[in-house]
């Protein structure tokens, strides 16, 4: 699963200002919308159904939003960086501001699980979160993720 087929540039916001968890998920759903041609009420439901399952706070001010929706077909990311971290119910109870959102067609199987796999795997370097959070644009973000997910696993 190559990084950069599931992540366009246009899907990437480095400069977000939102509240809480509620508004930073309405702000991903706002995106997925423009960039996949969904209904962001539609994204927004998807997103919060699984985040009242448990949240995808992984630790390290990192959260991986999922959903699978209908409408899409094949596996899109969203990523956002908020301004001020918000609390995000994660598993070691740090506020989150980097946000990699993974939406599956409704119907995908192992494939969705496996991204999910990868993106948290890359988002787990410590390295690769202190440049993302130093990254002043979207093109920078995309070459960090793309570059950082192309290197053989240690």
């Amino acid at each position: 699963m190559n990084i950069g087929e599931l992540l366009d540039r246009s899907a990437i916001s480095v400069r977000v200002s939102a509240g809480n968890k509620k508004k930073v998920l309405a702000v991903i759903a706002e995106i997925a919308a423009r960039n996949f041609g969904l209904d962001a009420g539609d994204v927004l439901d998807a997103l919060s159904e699984r985040e009242a399952a448990g949240s995808t706070g992984v630790g390290y001010g990192v959260a991986v939003p999922h959903a699978r929706l209908e409408g899409l077909e094949r596996m899109r990311g969203v990523f956002v960086r908020v301004e001020q971290p918000v609390e995000f119910g994660s598993v070691d109870d740090q506020p989150v501001d980097l946000l990699f959102a993974l939406f599956a067609p409704k119907n995908a199987g192992a494939e969705h699980l496996r991204a999910l796999a990868r993106v948290s795997r890359i988002m787990r370097q410590s390295e690769l979160r202190e440049q993302l959070r130093k990254a002043r644009s979207a093109d920078a973000v995309h070459a960090l993720l793309v570059q950082d997910a192309a290197r053989p696993a240690a």
